[in-house]
């Protein structure tokens, strides 16, 4: 069980790193004339999907306490 908790952990902090990488690119993007709308779309795509699986990961490693 701890193996597979720091397993989890560990792929959290990539998941977040990845995310980071990808605020910045989405940023740098902007900035840039012409602004490449599909490139910067499926960037914000990406990272809605690893905001996700991030959560998904966070629930799995600290679950709710019950009420």
């Amino acid at each position: 069980m701890d193996e597979e908790l720091h397993s989890l952990s560990r792929r959290l902090i990539e998941l977040r790193i990845e995310h980071a990488d990808l605020d910045e690119m989405i940023d740098r993007l902007a900035e840039v004339q012409p602004v490449d709308e599909l490139a910067v779309r499926r960037l914000k795509k990406r990272r809605l999907a690893l905001r996700d699986e991030i959560a998904r990961l966070e629930r799995e490693i600290e679950p709710a306490e019950p009420a």
